[in-house]
């Protein structure tokens, strides 16, 4: 049989792999047949059928690409500017509009990042149509595979520009570095607030003693 991946019939009817994928859930467009392994396969047939159905793209060109961009400390802000930009070139090239960003600083192995909050809240929502990152370690280290399964159940697609990651050794340095940093500020405030009771206390306590000093009777 002449049979065709995902990607390549997703190509010829001019639409993401996300919205092949949500056609299938939906049932307007199920593949010929799956492999072994559960990979969609599509024939010409499945192609002149979307076509003589007359499907059309309804979620990549309509709602927004976002952009997710992530690095571990404040001390990398340079290094997320360089990540974003390339990430709006990569964008660019390809000619999707509609790009929006998300950027987030914090360990990949911090689950409640705002950003983080905020791209999942559009996963939910339907509130985009591709999901563009560098690496996948930039949206967890250990969960990323959560986010690509909610994107795939919402027919979000998903671009990895770069296919690998750091060593597992890099990563967790970095990951390392940013919980220290977060530890860090956390313990310095605290002793900082400490430091203000005390010298409050201390500044009451000497204005009740002169209040009660002998001059305070003259």
């Amino acid at each position: 049989m002449d049979a065709m991946a995902i990607g390549e019939a997703a190509e010829r009817l001019g639409v993401s792999v996300g919205t092949m994928r949500r056609w299938d859930r939906d049932g307007r467009l199920s593949p010929s047949f799956r492999t072994p392994g559960g990979q969609r396969r599509y024939g010409a047939a499945d192609i002149s059928k979307a076509k003589g159905l007359g499907i059309e793209p309804d979620t990549v060109g309509v709602k927004p690409t976002v952009i997710y961009a992530r690095v571990s400390t404040s001390q990398q802000k340079d290094d997320l500017a360089r990540q974003s930009e390339r990430l709006r070139l990569h964008c660019a090239e390809r000619g999707w509009d509609g790009v929006a960003l998300i950027e987030d600083v914090g360990s990949g192995l911090n689950y409640g990042k705002r950003g983080l909050r905020r791209l999942i809240g559009l996963i939910c929502a339907r509130g985009m149509g591709r999901l563009a990152i560098e690496r996948k370690d930039r949206l967890l280290r250990f969960g990323a595979a959560i986010i690509f399964s909610l994107c795939a159940w919402f027919g979000i697609e998903v671009v990895v520009i770069e296919d690998a990651d750091l060593s597992f050794e890099e990563s967790l340095a970095q990951d390392v570095l940013g919980i220290i940093t977060v530890f860090s500020a956390k313990i310095h405030g605290a002793r900082s607030l400490e430091t203000r009771k005390r010298k409050k206390a201390e500044l009451a306590a000497a204005e009740a003693a002169a209040a009660l000093s002998p001059i305070a009777f003259s």
